[in-house]
């Protein structure tokens, strides 16, 4: 059975400094996505869809709304031995240090995974958008006797310089590889891909950073190469050509969120009429905390390509091209554009909203009579009447109490309180 012979083993990431502020007091897998979700309900979902059940979360940064979201969401039934368990980078007295990168992470929680039954640990990323099912990728792992599997995918060359590029014989047995290669060199590593990847240019393939580890192989690797810190760095490029390291290449969509642009850009992509990405494909479903939320109420909006997720209280002329999460309020006159509103964790009272309408102090969520385009508004954020934010090319990157602006998107930073009157 499928389930027995993968562990899924997710990896956290570092500080997610690029993903900055969204990340300043959450992991990046806690982000939240598509109104409703977190990044982390991305791989967990792919891993029981594909009818793997058993997987552990590595984290170290600002885990505690990783924790809360995994331990109210993945509840299995007690006759199974499901689970999806966070492992934190802890102190022990034969190490003292964090982890340092990858396969550090993999090394130093090794002694948790080693305690249960499992051929093959398949190993993601927390903070990439794709939907796939890794049960062909195990098949030929498998039936290949590989000891590392490599999910790939063609890129175009502007995309190739930043990432893995590989090349593979006959048989797809990788027998080359390079990290983030030059324009200069890229002409040396093409490789042969479907007629389709052809026609779009992408003929270079990249490692996606989701790997199967045959489970004696990796014990070995990590136990006799212990200033290895990374797989895809070291551990990948050194077992090539000494160990038979496998491609899978994967045709779907399938994107990395490292920087605040390529989160802004997944999330607006959902509101297509026919997403790369679908949430409403049922076979891949993605999963997440069931909340007992009244259904969105929205009066005298127009709304045009818009994600409503459940709870919200919307009063605003318009909204187009934008994503609004959770328990959002929206007030009258506003329009909303090209934006991400990720909403509140918890409802203000009627008395605490007239108490601050009768103060002139921005309740949680958006006021009356507002302009607000190409933005991200984090969680539980006040931002008054008459407040206008126009991000865009026009608007040089800055830091400041309550927001940040990065590539010409306009962050309003958790809990921030944006005055009435505020013009960005």
């Amino acid at each position: 059975m499928m389930k027995k012979k993968v562990l899924g083993i997710i990896l956290g990431g570092g500080q997610g400094s690029r993903l900055q502020p969204l990340t300043t007091s959450r992991s990046k897998p806690a982000v939240p996505i598509a109104g409703k979700y977190r990044l982390v309900d991305i791989p967990i979902s792919n891993c029981i869809n594909s009818g793997i059940d058993r997987m552990f979360v590595l984290t170290q940064f600002n885990s505690a709304s990783l924790n809360k979201h995994i331990k109210n969401t993945y509840n299995f039934s007690f006759f199974n031995d499901a689970f999806v368990d966070v492992l934190a980078a802890e102190q022990t007295p034969g190490n003292s240090n964090w982890f340092q990168g990858t396969a550090d992470a993999v090394r130093q929680s090794m002694k948790h995974f080693l305690g249960h039954d499992w051929d093959y640990a398949l190993i993601l990323s927390g903070d990439q958008l794709y939907q796939m099912d890794f049960t062909e990728m195990v098949k030929q792992h498998e039936k290949s006797n590989a000891e590392i599997s490599i999910a790939t995918q063609p890129v175009n060359e502007k995309d190739a310089t930043g990432f893995g590029i590989l090349k593979t014989n006959a048989d797809n047995t990788i027998d080359s590889f390079i990290e983030k290669p030059s324009a200069e060199q890229l002409p040396d590593w093409t490789s042969e891909v479907s007629d389709d990847m052809k026609a779009q240019g992408r003929n270079h393939l990249a490692s996606m950073g989701i790997y199967i580890f045959s489970r004696g192989f990796l014990s070995k690797v990590l136990e006799e190469n212990k200033d290895t810190l990374d797989f895809g760095g070291e551990i990948i490029p050194q077992s090539i050509n000494k160990h038979k390291v496998m491609s899978f290449q994967y045709g779907g969509y399938w994107t990395d969120i490292g920087t605040i642009s390529s989160f802004f850009d997944a999330n607006l992509g959902l509101t297509d009429a026919i997403p790369d990405f679908n949430l409403f494909d049922k076979s891949k479903s993605i999963l997440t905390r069931a909340r007992m939320l009244p259904p969105s109420k929205i009066t005298g909006t127009t709304l045009e390509k818009t994600l409503i997720a459940e709870g919200s209280i919307i009063s605003a002329s318009r909204i187009e091209r934008s994503v609004v999460g959770i328990r959002s309020r929206i007030g009258v006159g506003t329009t909303i554009s090209n934006s991400y509103l990720m909403g509140s964790d918890s409802y203000q009272s009627l008395d605490a909203v007239e108490k601050c309408i009768k103060e002139g102090e921005p309740y949680v969520g958006i006021g009356d009579r507002c302009y607000i385009n190409n933005c991200i508004v984090d969680k539980n954020a006040s931002i008054g009447n008459d407040v206008k934010i126009n991000g865009g090319p026009h608007l040089k990157d800055i830091d400041t109490d309550t927001y940040t602006v990065r590539d010409g998107i306009v962050v309003i930073k958790s809990k921030a309180v944006i005055k009435s009157g505020t013009v960005i």
